[in-house]
């Protein structure tokens, strides 16, 4: 089994393009902080293609280091379907970037998402007006065996609210969380780039797996309104943070099997910062802070 991570960083990307906190401004100057595209992972098993795990805005320049070295025909897609956690607009755009395929795209997630998507947001609608767009639904706690491949995926409920442009709408949705297992080689690899709450299901969940991919948005609940950016809180955004009681960190330092690495992580967050008292805390803790072009092979 392989992942690579293709984009760590939350939506906008990091540096984001109107932010001028010290986070991005330090990207900016190429010191104590490295750009990152937006969130998405690109996974594969010991058999078969590569499958996308959201379609970000980025995804062009994410799709090119897929490449294929040998490609069947002119016009060969490097992945063989789309996985989404949620319907976000950064987790859903690049959907539209795919609509030179020579074939209908391959697209999987829970029916909330489906319905955003085709009534509130209408990526599937116009991506099956160009290459069409085959839909298949993933029910919470069951297993799907992805086609063509060693590997099975198992979404989960992580809570959070729906997109805000549903606000107003009668569609439900809420993030999931995926469980990758490999028939071939074993490996485990749970993907959760957002993190509404923790549950047993989600630690256990963890516990079990090889590698831990989770959200690492905020450092603090506050994170937002201290910069002046906003008043919702990390937890009103659907993001558990990671430093106080009850934090990520805190509930991934009493892990100790998986390999665990913070994605989606927002361009305010000082984790960032490569000589940060918040980067050494999370080192500490025994986790990573994921890059783009991380690649693990389990």
């Amino acid at each position: 089994m392989r992942v690579r991570v293709l984009g760590s960083a939350a939506g906008g990307g990091f540096p984001q393009w109107n932010c001028h906190c010290e986070t991005c401004e330090a990207a900016r100057a190429g010191v104590r902080a490295r750009p990152r595209m937006q969130s998405s992972l690109a996974i594969r098993g010991d058999e078969g293609p590569w499958f996308l795990v959201n379609a970000s805005p980025d995804a062009r320049q994410q799709l090119e280091t897929l490449a294929l070295p040998h490609a069947d025909g002119v016009r060969a897609a490097p992945i063989a379907g789309v996985l989404l956690t949620d319907a976000e607009i950064d987790h859903t755009a690049g959907l539209l970037l795919l609509r030179e395929s020579g074939t209908p795209v391959r697209v999987f997630g829970s029916a909330g998402i489906e319905r955003a998507l085709r009534h509130s947001y209408p990526v599937l609608e116009m991506l099956e007006r160009y290459c069409g767009a085959e839909w298949q639904t993933l029910e919470p706690g069951r297993a799907w065996p992805l086609e063509g491949s060693s590997l099975a995926v198992e979404p989960f409920d992580v809570g959070g609210d729906a997109p805000r442009y549903l606000s107003g709408s009668d569609i439900d949705v809420q993030a999931s969380g995926f469980v990758f297992r490999d028939s071939a080689s074993g490996g485990v690899v749970t993907y959760v780039p957002g993190l509404a709450r923790w549950d047993d299901g989600v630690l256990t969940r963890f516990a079990a797996s090889d590698l831990v991919l989770v959200d690492g948005t905020f450092w603090c609940d506050d994170e937002l309104g201290r910069l002046g950016i906003s008043a919702r809180s990390a937890r009103e955004m659907g993001h558990v943070p990671l430093s106080g009681r009850g934090g990520t960190l805190e509930a991934l330092a009493g892990l100790q099997r998986p390999r665990k690495a913070l994605v989606h992580i927002n361009n305010t967050n000082p984790v960032l910062l490569e000589d940060s008292p918040e980067r050494e805390a999370v080192l500490r803790a025994g986790v990573e802070v994921a890059y783009d072009g991380l690649e693990v092979q389990l």
